[in-house]
Protein backbone atom coordinates (compact mmCIF):
# COMPACT_ATOMS: atom_id res chain seq x y z
CA UNK A 1 0.00 0.00 0.00
CA UNK A 2 2.83 2.40 0.80
CA UNK A 3 4.46 1.82 -2.59
CA UNK A 4 1.17 2.47 -4.38
CA UNK A 5 0.69 5.69 -2.46
CA UNK A 6 4.19 6.90 -3.34
CA UNK A 7 3.60 6.08 -7.00
CA UNK A 8 0.43 8.17 -7.22
CA UNK A 9 1.17 11.29 -9.31
CA UNK A 10 0.82 14.70 -7.70
CA UNK A 11 -2.34 16.35 -8.96
CA UNK A 12 -2.44 20.05 -9.65
CA UNK A 13 -5.37 21.99 -8.20
CA UNK A 14 -6.50 25.59 -7.91
CA UNK A 15 -4.02 26.26 -5.08
CA UNK A 16 -0.91 24.67 -6.65
CA UNK A 17 0.73 25.00 -10.03
CA UNK A 18 2.54 21.76 -10.92
CA UNK A 19 5.62 22.14 -13.14
CA UNK A 20 7.27 18.85 -14.08
CA UNK A 21 10.24 17.83 -16.25
CA UNK A 22 12.17 20.99 -15.47
CA UNK A 23 15.40 21.25 -17.50
CA UNK A 24 18.65 20.50 -15.73
CA UNK A 25 22.33 19.89 -16.43
CA UNK A 26 24.79 17.52 -14.77
CA UNK A 27 28.23 18.18 -13.34
CA UNK A 28 30.83 15.58 -12.40
CA UNK A 29 29.46 15.15 -8.88
CA UNK A 30 31.43 14.98 -5.67
CA UNK A 31 33.56 12.10 -7.02
CA UNK A 32 34.89 13.92 -10.07
CA UNK A 33 38.40 12.59 -9.38
CA UNK A 34 37.90 9.43 -7.35
CA UNK A 35 35.21 7.38 -5.60
CA UNK A 36 36.64 5.51 -2.61
CA UNK A 37 34.82 2.72 -0.77
CA UNK A 38 35.72 1.82 2.80
CA UNK A 39 34.59 -1.12 4.94
CA UNK A 40 34.72 0.02 8.57
CA UNK A 41 34.59 -2.19 11.64
CA UNK A 42 31.39 -1.79 13.63
CA UNK A 43 33.59 -1.02 16.65
CA UNK A 44 35.89 1.49 14.94
CA UNK A 45 35.83 5.03 16.33
CA UNK A 46 38.66 6.54 14.31
CA UNK A 47 39.19 5.74 10.63
CA UNK A 48 36.33 7.79 9.16
CA UNK A 49 37.45 10.83 11.17
CA UNK A 50 41.06 10.57 10.00
CA UNK A 51 40.15 9.92 6.38
CA UNK A 52 37.77 12.88 6.27
CA UNK A 53 40.53 15.12 7.62
CA UNK A 54 42.94 13.95 4.93
CA UNK A 55 40.45 13.92 2.07
CA UNK A 56 39.26 17.43 2.98
CA UNK A 57 42.59 18.59 1.55
CA UNK A 58 41.36 17.47 -1.88
CA UNK A 59 38.42 18.35 -4.09
CA UNK A 60 36.62 15.77 -6.17
CA UNK A 61 37.45 12.79 -3.93
CA UNK A 62 34.39 11.13 -2.38
CA UNK A 63 34.28 8.57 0.43
CA UNK A 64 31.53 5.94 0.72
CA UNK A 65 31.55 3.46 3.56
CA UNK A 66 29.74 0.51 5.09
CA UNK A 67 30.22 -1.14 8.47
CA UNK A 68 31.02 -4.77 9.09
CA UNK A 69 29.85 -6.59 12.23
CA UNK A 70 32.65 -7.60 14.58
CA UNK A 71 33.29 -8.38 18.20
CA UNK A 72 34.66 -5.54 20.37
CA UNK A 73 37.37 -7.81 21.77
CA UNK A 74 40.25 -8.38 19.36
CA UNK A 75 41.38 -12.01 19.21
CA UNK A 76 42.59 -14.17 16.30
CA UNK A 77 39.20 -15.91 16.29
CA UNK A 78 37.08 -12.72 16.22
CA UNK A 79 39.30 -11.30 13.50
CA UNK A 80 38.90 -14.31 11.21
CA UNK A 81 35.14 -14.41 11.85
CA UNK A 82 34.71 -11.25 9.76
CA UNK A 83 35.71 -12.84 6.46
CA UNK A 84 32.18 -13.95 5.40
CA UNK A 85 30.85 -10.39 5.71
CA UNK A 86 33.37 -8.64 3.48
CA UNK A 87 31.63 -9.31 0.17
CA UNK A 88 28.23 -8.17 1.44
CA UNK A 89 29.67 -4.96 2.90
CA UNK A 90 31.28 -4.21 -0.45
CA UNK A 91 28.04 -4.97 -2.30
CA UNK A 92 25.94 -2.47 -0.32
CA UNK A 93 28.19 0.48 -1.21
CA UNK A 94 26.58 2.25 -4.18
CA UNK A 95 24.72 -0.87 -5.36
CA UNK A 96 23.51 -1.17 -8.92
CA UNK A 97 26.79 -0.30 -10.55
CA UNK A 98 27.58 3.00 -8.88
CA UNK A 99 31.19 3.90 -9.56
CA UNK A 100 33.90 2.92 -7.11
CA UNK A 101 37.58 3.18 -8.01
CA UNK A 102 39.02 1.50 -4.92
CA UNK A 103 37.57 -0.44 -1.99
CA UNK A 104 39.53 -0.66 1.27
CA UNK A 105 38.94 -3.03 4.16
CA UNK A 106 39.57 -1.25 7.44
CA UNK A 107 41.10 -3.79 9.79
CA UNK A 108 44.83 -4.37 9.96
CA UNK A 109 44.90 -7.37 12.27
CA UNK A 110 42.06 -9.13 10.44
CA UNK A 111 43.78 -8.55 7.11
CA UNK A 112 46.77 -10.43 8.48
CA UNK A 113 44.74 -13.11 10.29
CA UNK A 114 42.58 -13.77 7.19
CA UNK A 115 45.27 -12.92 4.64
CA UNK A 116 45.19 -9.79 2.52
CA UNK A 117 44.79 -11.77 -0.72
CA UNK A 118 41.63 -13.40 0.65
CA UNK A 119 40.27 -10.05 1.81
CA UNK A 120 40.77 -8.50 -1.63
CA UNK A 121 39.31 -11.59 -3.32
CA UNK A 122 36.16 -11.16 -1.21
CA UNK A 123 35.97 -7.49 -2.22
CA UNK A 124 36.29 -8.50 -5.86
CA UNK A 125 33.40 -10.97 -5.60
CA UNK A 126 31.14 -7.93 -5.34
CA UNK A 127 33.32 -5.53 -7.37
CA UNK A 128 35.34 -7.58 -9.87
CA UNK A 129 37.05 -4.67 -11.60
CA UNK A 130 37.82 -2.50 -8.58
CA UNK A 131 41.22 -2.18 -6.92
CA UNK A 132 41.27 -3.45 -3.35
CA UNK A 133 43.54 -2.74 -0.43
CA UNK A 134 43.93 -3.36 3.29
CA UNK A 135 45.91 -1.53 5.97
CA UNK A 136 48.76 -4.02 5.82
CA UNK A 137 48.77 -3.99 1.99
CA UNK A 138 49.02 -0.20 2.19
CA UNK A 139 51.73 -0.40 4.85
CA UNK A 140 53.87 -2.60 2.60
CA UNK A 141 53.37 -0.12 -0.25
CA UNK A 142 54.42 2.66 2.12
CA UNK A 143 57.55 0.79 3.24
CA UNK A 144 58.50 0.34 -0.41
CA UNK A 145 57.86 4.02 -1.15
CA UNK A 146 60.16 4.90 1.76
CA UNK A 147 62.73 2.32 0.66
CA UNK A 148 62.46 0.92 4.19
CA UNK A 149 63.35 -2.65 5.15
CA UNK A 150 63.84 -2.45 8.93
CA UNK A 151 60.46 -1.61 10.42
CA UNK A 152 59.70 -0.72 14.02
CA UNK A 153 56.12 -1.79 14.79
CA UNK A 154 53.86 -0.29 17.47
CA UNK A 155 50.43 -1.78 18.20
CA UNK A 156 47.70 -1.86 20.85
CA UNK A 157 47.17 -5.62 20.41
CA UNK A 158 47.37 -8.45 22.90
CA UNK A 159 50.21 -10.97 22.66
CA UNK A 160 48.68 -13.56 20.31
CA UNK A 161 47.59 -10.90 17.80
CA UNK A 162 51.04 -9.29 18.03
CA UNK A 163 52.56 -12.64 17.08
CA UNK A 164 50.39 -12.79 13.95
CA UNK A 165 51.45 -9.25 13.01
CA UNK A 166 55.17 -9.78 13.57
CA UNK A 167 55.22 -13.07 11.70
CA UNK A 168 53.16 -11.68 8.81
CA UNK A 169 55.39 -8.64 8.27
CA UNK A 170 58.61 -10.66 8.46
CA UNK A 171 57.23 -13.30 6.09
CA UNK A 172 56.87 -10.54 3.47
CA UNK A 173 60.59 -9.84 3.53
CA UNK A 174 60.82 -6.98 6.04
CA UNK A 175 62.85 -7.04 9.23
CA UNK A 176 61.17 -6.15 12.53
CA UNK A 177 64.06 -5.31 14.89
CA UNK A 178 61.75 -3.91 17.56
CA UNK A 179 58.05 -4.42 18.30
CA UNK A 180 56.12 -2.49 20.97
CA UNK A 181 52.56 -2.85 22.21
CA UNK A 182 50.11 -1.16 24.57
CA UNK A 183 48.42 -4.58 24.98
CA UNK A 184 44.82 -3.37 25.09
CA UNK A 185 42.28 -5.47 23.20
CA UNK A 186 39.31 -3.09 23.50
CA UNK A 187 38.72 -0.85 20.47
CA UNK A 188 36.94 1.80 22.51
CA UNK A 189 39.94 2.24 24.80
CA UNK A 190 42.44 2.03 21.93
CA UNK A 191 40.66 4.92 20.20
CA UNK A 192 41.38 7.06 23.27
CA UNK A 193 45.14 6.50 23.43
CA UNK A 194 46.46 10.03 23.13
CA UNK A 195 49.09 11.41 20.77
CA UNK A 196 51.61 11.90 23.57
CA UNK A 197 51.47 8.18 24.38
CA UNK A 198 51.94 7.27 20.71
CA UNK A 199 54.86 9.65 20.41
CA UNK A 200 56.48 8.20 23.54
CA UNK A 201 56.02 4.68 22.16
CA UNK A 202 57.62 5.64 18.84
CA UNK A 203 60.56 7.25 20.63
CA UNK A 204 61.04 4.15 22.77
CA UNK A 205 61.22 1.95 19.66
CA UNK A 206 63.72 4.29 18.06
CA UNK A 207 65.86 4.31 21.19
CA UNK A 208 66.00 0.52 21.37
CA UNK A 209 66.87 -0.41 17.79
CA UNK A 210 68.02 1.08 14.49
CA UNK A 211 65.05 1.13 12.09
CA UNK A 212 64.23 2.67 8.70
CA UNK A 213 60.58 3.53 9.49
CA UNK A 214 57.88 3.14 12.14
CA UNK A 215 54.51 1.49 11.50
CA UNK A 216 51.67 2.02 13.96
CA UNK A 217 49.19 -0.80 13.43
CA UNK A 218 45.42 -0.65 14.12
CA UNK A 219 42.72 1.49 12.53
CA UNK A 220 41.41 2.55 15.94
CA UNK A 221 44.65 4.38 16.76
CA UNK A 222 44.52 8.18 16.24
CA UNK A 223 47.74 9.42 14.72
CA UNK A 224 47.19 11.18 11.35
CA UNK A 225 47.21 14.70 12.83
CA UNK A 226 50.45 14.01 14.71
CA UNK A 227 52.44 12.15 12.04
CA UNK A 228 54.29 15.19 10.67
CA UNK A 229 55.24 16.30 14.20
CA UNK A 230 56.47 12.82 15.18
CA UNK A 231 58.53 12.57 11.99
CA UNK A 232 60.14 15.94 12.70
CA UNK A 233 60.90 14.84 16.27
CA UNK A 234 62.31 11.40 15.42
CA UNK A 235 63.82 11.99 12.00
CA UNK A 236 62.12 8.78 10.83
CA UNK A 237 59.31 8.11 8.35
CA UNK A 238 56.17 7.26 10.34
CA UNK A 239 52.89 5.82 9.13
CA UNK A 240 49.87 4.04 10.56
CA UNK A 241 47.08 1.79 9.33
CA UNK A 242 44.70 4.66 8.55
CA UNK A 243 47.45 6.97 7.33
CA UNK A 244 49.04 4.45 4.95
CA UNK A 245 45.71 3.22 3.60
CA UNK A 246 44.40 6.75 2.93
CA UNK A 247 47.56 7.43 0.91
CA UNK A 248 47.32 4.06 -0.85
CA UNK A 249 43.69 4.43 -1.97
CA UNK A 250 44.46 7.85 -3.40
CA UNK A 251 47.44 6.59 -5.34
CA UNK A 252 45.54 3.51 -6.57
CA UNK A 253 42.76 5.82 -7.77
CA UNK A 254 45.25 7.97 -9.69
CA UNK A 255 45.16 10.90 -7.26
CA UNK A 256 48.84 11.78 -7.05
CA UNK A 257 48.67 15.13 -5.27
CA UNK A 258 51.44 15.78 -2.76
CA UNK A 259 50.08 16.65 0.70
CA UNK A 260 53.18 17.03 2.91
CA UNK A 261 51.12 18.44 5.78
CA UNK A 262 50.06 14.84 6.36
CA UNK A 263 53.63 13.56 6.62
CA UNK A 264 56.41 12.51 4.29
CA UNK A 265 54.43 9.59 2.83
CA UNK A 266 51.96 11.97 1.21
CA UNK A 267 54.83 13.56 -0.73
CA UNK A 268 55.66 10.18 -2.30
CA UNK A 269 54.26 8.09 -5.14
CA UNK A 270 53.93 4.32 -5.38
CA UNK A 271 57.28 2.60 -5.81
CA UNK A 272 58.06 0.98 -9.14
Amino acid sequence: MAEAALATPIQADDDMLLIEHLPYTLDAGIASRAAIGLIVLATDYTIEHEWRLIFSSLSGVALYHSRIANEPTITPETLRAMEPGITHCTDVMLPGGGRLDVVAYGCTAASMAIGEDKVIANINKARPNVAGTTPITAAFAAFDAYGAKRIGVLTPYRADVNRIAADYIRARGYEVPVFGSFNDEDDGRVARIDAASIKAGVNRLKAERDVDAIFISCTSVRIAEAVAEIEADTGLPVTSSNHAMAWHVLRLAGVNDELPQWGSLFARQLAG
